[in-house]
């Protein structure tokens, strides 16, 4: 007699199919207009928002593309870095490595417009992630296209900001290292820094490389412009003593970070060591001959960056205020 010969059937393989999709979809990954339904003039309302607070004070749009940066390297983009220290929580903005971070109080501006339209709808990480976007937009830089359906942290991740977010002064070995853990490639970390195209930075993080020898690595003419800028090697933080990361364009999202470096005139430790470094220095002469290609590798960083690890689905929570988890 013939043996039986078990074979899955096409609907039985379809039924296992469709299981595992429902599965997949459980978990809710970050989607494209996520908020078609439930609040449906969502992207609309943070980019109007975006953009009136730039044109009241421009530098927010820097402040949204670095909160993107200190909220997704550590851990998750789940806008932990917004909380505040309270209630037993240490908030991720006492660490060094947010020094100088500003403009959060107006992170709140932003979500109180999304509350007025559709109450504890969206969360404070997408806000992050999309006033980001919007911001680089406003810098004259590329729009990003991004999903959604990122939730929020009812915790901080202090203990591990100085694990996760380089120093400007680390090696660029540890500086690719951090965010290769993220999954960016070197030419990605090349041009995520291009960031430093626009912004400032505190005399506090360039006095080493004045005082008290100039390093030999920086431009003498740009040296000389930097040391009238910080003219005392013990700055007060508090006080309002910084150099422009870019002098030509300094808020304009564009190459001439990359000409800049070319020419040894990097800011930071960190800026100095892409030109310099063997592994980096030919993507910095991709980027300074071609900023559309520039740009198109940013927007690749800048993606993978906002999607590191998000909470999902049922994780996390919506806040009604970003500062806060919402009472129990």
């Amino acid at each position: 007699m013939a043996t039986a010969k078990h074979h899955s059937s096409p609907c039985f393989l379809f039924l296992f199919s469709l299981i595992l999709f429902q599965f997949h979809l459980g978990k809710c990954d970050l989607q494209p207009n996520y908020y078609s339904q439930s609040c449906p003039q969502a992207e609309a309302i943070i980019k109007r928002e975006v953009t009136n607070l730039y044109y009241k004070h421009g530098n927010t749009a820097v402040s949204w593309v670095r909160n993107l940066f200190h909220d997704c390297m550590v851990k998750s983009c789940d806008a932990s870095l917004l909380l505040e220290t309270v209630n037993g929580i240490t908030s991720e903005k006492t660490s060094g490595r947010s020094f100088g971070m500003r403009n959060f109080k107006y992170v709140q501006t932003i979500k109180a417009a999304l509350e007025l339209e559709c109450p504890l709808q969206v969360s404070c990480a997408d806000i992050v992630a999309l006033s980001a976007r919007d911001g680089i937009v406003m810098l004259g830089g590329p729009l990003i296209e991004m999903k959604t359906g990122r939730r929020d942290s009812r915790e901080s991740h202090a203990t591990v900001v100085e694990d996760s977010i380089p120093n400007h002064n680390d090696s660029i070995s540890l500086v690719l290292s951090r965010f290769q853990s993220i999954g960016l490639d070197v030419e990605g970390v090349v041009a995520l820094l291009g960031a430093h195209s626009v912004g400032r930075v505190h005399c506090v993080n360039l006095v080493h490389r004045l005082y008290p020898t100039v390093d030999p690595t920086l431009d003498p003419n740009y040296a000389e412009y930097l040391k009238g800028r910080c003219p005392t090697p013990t700055p007060d933080p508090k006080a309002v003593f910084y150099a422009r990361n870019d002098r030509e364009t300094p808020m304009i999202l564009d190459n001439m970070y990359y000409k800049n470096l070319l020419g040894h005139k990097g800011l930071l430790i960190v800026d100095a060591q892409l030109v310099s470094d063997p592994t980096t220095a030919p993507f910095v002469q991709k980027f300074a001959d071609d900023n559309d290609y520039f740009f198109e590798q940013f927007t690749k960083a800048v993606l993978l960056l906002s999607e590191n690890n998000p909470l999902t689905g049922d994780q996390g929570e919506i806040r009604k205020d970003c500062r806060y988890v919402n009472s129990i």
